[in-house]
């Protein structure tokens, strides 16, 4: 409520007069001014947020680093993906609350239909030996609609209204905000069919056109078509209209509904149907993009994206916001109605069948560094934030009860989301390598075994998650991360190469024990056997090459048995080279999961994803290469879960736990916090596509930050005081010499008149 007293005219409670104290009088005018002013406005001083935003229905964020790939052909990454997948609409979508991870339909009216084939095309059961072919049936929801863009804006004549046959037709258009004319229309089967042509065109880059050059039938076909096709453009940006060509593996039947046909089985294929790679994409937009002269101003679909999904991006200035706002034609999408026990009574059910999504905008500030983000956090200027390092006593208690909230945070309201991050960390060696490495005879390799146990002993991966991690990660016995199946608890999961079972938990094998392990490498004391010098060991980084504190540690880990650590760093670049040459000894490296299923975190040590195998290209970075464990990947990675698959996964986890291509690995958990106006709030480790579930409370928010942010006065008021103790003996001094003035004014008026 805005009091009476602010409506009083400033100018009618301070009228300083005489020129001698006009200033002091407009320095206490300014500083009591602000003062009263502050309880005049409901904003707050420090507000980093346009003026014009306060209290409306907007959510607020940060990043770190500029996007690079806005095109859901290119974009390979978890910050660019939670931009692009709010916008773009993969065919199916993660269950936001169901734990096991379920997909579920997006844009479809129920999950594909898959049938299996012999090749002759005849139709077998899926556990059919002779199955050939996998083909998948989808059928759109009709009335989806794009969001408002001026590729799909048409004339009077029903033609494009924006169609350039030059570089000069198009030079009046130099900013996106110069295609005043937008439309929009329905989303068709022949958009998901002329995205996955994209996936397919060698031009673009795309991530995963090796993999699923293996699986689409025809692509491969496709991609030298569209290669031999370009070869007739006159410029390198002119559009090629991909529906002019054919891709034996996809077919348009009709407007709702398209056909994919792969080779063979591919269980996982499921889940790529749920990443931004597979959205639709309009033939128009990409017509639209290609048109002469746009690409040389920045108008292109990497920085300006168009799809059907929830939001779209209004505004992409990397240098200091990203904005999305609600796609105004977004179909009728709803929060869903069930999920785990625990849900509902978290708060997570209450807007049960609600129409999403809830929040008209959502504002990412560019943030660089961690505490100015923290700070604007803790004064509610941010409505979500993560919790680095220096921060984390300020807001997390670790006590015998467990990881909980700090007094402080739990005053404010603020919630924790807690969740082991599908992914993991790992510390590794290059099998390739001749002291490391599984190379040489037989009795070599055994020596060079024992050497990696011996350093897997020794490296307490525990340790570093306490200091370096405040405690936000859990050791890893295998590759396969809680949450996905494959996941082993208990006695039954525990590595026994490098921890003991003991009184019911893991305990790491003594140091003494691997002192003994470097001994029979033919290392006793760290020293060679043979010459006696001692044993170096290099550990390649892309950071500087010792003095951290981290990597202290790391020597510190290795001088436990006598071993010394040289930490090689370099750039990038010269890092990336040296992996894809096998010239790394050891190396730190880790995996976040593209999808919940055991094949995409054991293919990281099949030995045909080796890096120098596969000229740099493979996932398998230690160039690990176990012809059992090979054998054992290939009959699993087809196979549904079941029983089967889990007993074939603990015998794949055995062969590496045993060969030790790991030192060490870790799960990371991830820490969130939620201020309290905030609701819907659930980490979901493997879509991106969350923000049309979220919720915000404006008046709560606006509330909490006038009581969190109020300013201190009472400097301003001390300051004013001691500049009008200073003034008062001039003011005094002033008022006689006037005084004085106006007498002799007086007296010389007298004399005159005589």
């Amino acid at each position: 409520m805005i009091s009476a007293f602010c409506l009083v005219p400033l100018s009618r409670l301070f009228r300083p007069r005489g020129r001698g104290v006009a200033g002091c009088g407009v320095a206490i005018t300014v500083l009591l001014s602000s003062g009263l002013l502050a309880g005049c406005s409901e904003e707050t001083w420090n507000n980093p947020h346009l003026a014009d935003e306060f209290g409306k229905n907007i959510i607020y964020s940060s990043f770190s680093e500029r996007p690079k790939h806005l095109d859901p052909a290119r974009s390979y990454s978890a910050d660019e993906g939670r931009f692009i997948d709010q916008i773009y609409d993969a065919p199916l979508q993660y269950h936001y609350l169901k734990r096991p991870y379920e997909l579920e339909p997006n844009t479809l009216t129920h999950m594909p239909d898959i049938s299996y084939l012999d090749a002759d095309g005849n139709q077998v059961s899926a556990d059919a030996e002779n199955v050939a072919y996998s083909e998948y049936l989808f059928e759109l929801k009709p009335g989806i609609q794009y969001q408002p863009h001026p590729a799909f804006a048409l004339n009077s004549a029903g033609e494009p209204s924006y169609l350039f046959a030059s570089p000069e037709a198009s030079a009046a258009y130099q900013h996106f905000d110069d295609f005043t004319e937008q439309g929009s229309r329905e989303l068709v089967a022949a958009d998901y069919v002329y995205q996955i042509k994209r996936l397919a065109d060698p031009t673009l880059l795309s991530p995963v056109r090796g993999l699923l050059s293996e699986y689409i039938v025809g692509m491969t076909e496709f991609s030298d078509a569209v290669t031999e096709a370009r070869k007739s453009l006159t410029q390198p940006n002119d559009w090629l209209d991909l529906d002019t060509l054919t891709m034996s593996g996809v077919e348009v039947i009709d407007d709702y509904h398209y056909r994919v046909r792969l080779n063979g089985k591919y269980p996982q294929f499921k889940y790529w149907l749920a990443f931004h790679f597979f959205a639709p994409m309009a033939r128009e937009v990409d017509r639209f993009y290609h048109q002469p002269g746009l690409a040389d101003r920045n108008i292109v679909l990497n920085w300006y994206p168009v799809g059907t999904g929830p939001f779209m991006m209004t505004r992409n200035d990397p240098n200091e916001v990203i904005i999305l706002e609600r796609n105004p034609n977004y179909r009728d999408d709803r929060y869903p109605a069930e999920g785990e026990p625990s849900d509902e009574a978290a708060g997570l059910l209450t807007d049960a069948g609600a129409k999403l999504p809830f929040v008209d905008k959502a504002v990412y500030r560019l943030e660089k560094e961690a505490i100015p983000l923290w700070t604007k956090f803790l004064q509610g200027y941010y409505d979500r934030s993560g919790i680095a390092s220096d921060s984390f006593d300020q807001a997390i208690s670790v006590g015998s009860q467990g990881i909980s909230l700090s007094d402080d945070m739990k005053e404010r309201g603020v919630t924790l989301d807690l969740e082991v991050v599908p992914g993991t960390y790992y510390f590794a060696f290059n099998m390739l390598d001749p002291i490391v490495g599984n190379v040489g005879d037989a009795q070599q390799r055994e020596k060079a075994r024992k050497l990696r146990q011996a350093i897997a002993i020794a490296y307490d991966q525990k340790e570093m998650i306490s200091i370096f991690m405040n405690g936000r990660g859990e050791d890893a016995m295998s590759p396969i991360p809680p949450g996905i199946f494959g996941y082993q608890t208990g006695e039954e999961g525990i590595n026994p190469y490098v921890y003991d079972w003991v009184d019911g938990s893991a305990e790491r094998k003594s140091i003494d024990e691997a002192k003994r392990l470097l001994a029979e490498a033919g290392y006793p004391g760290g020293r060679s056997a043979t010459t006696g010098e001692p044993l170096v060991l290099n550990l390649d980084t892309t950071g500087g090459s010792g003095g951290s504190a981290m990597q202290n540690w790391m020597v510190k880990q290795f001088k436990k048995i006598g071993v010394q650590l040289n930490i090689r760093g370099t750039d990038y670049n010269r890092f990336k080279e040296k992996m894809q040459t096998g010239n790394a000894q050891m190396f730190q490296w880790g995996w976040m999961a593209d999808y919940p299923d055991a094949e995409n975190f054991l293919f990281l040590l099949y030995g045909a994803n080796g890096q120098v195998v596969s000229g740099g290209s493979g996932v398998n970075s230690t160039n690990y290469d176990n012809p059992e464990y090979n054998r054992l990947f290939e009959k699993m990675k087809l196979m549904e879960d079941s029983p089967e698959r889990m007993e074939i996964i603990r015998r794949m986890i055995r062969i590496m736990q045993h060969d030790v291509p790991w030192a060490s690995a870790w799960h990371p958990h991830s820490y969130v916090l939620n201020n309290q106006w905030v609701s819907n709030s659930k980490p979901h480790g493997i879509s991106k596509s969350i923000l049309k579930y979220l919720k915000i409370d404006p008046q709560l928010r606006g509330e909490k930050q006038h009581e969190w942010n109020q300013p201190i006065l009472a400097p301003l008021w001390l300051v004013a005081l001691l500049i009008a103790i200073f003034a008062f003996p001039g003011w005094i001094a002033y008022r006689r010499r006037q005084q004085h003035r106006i007498a002799d004014d007086a007296s010389s008026s007298n004399v005159g008149g005589h």
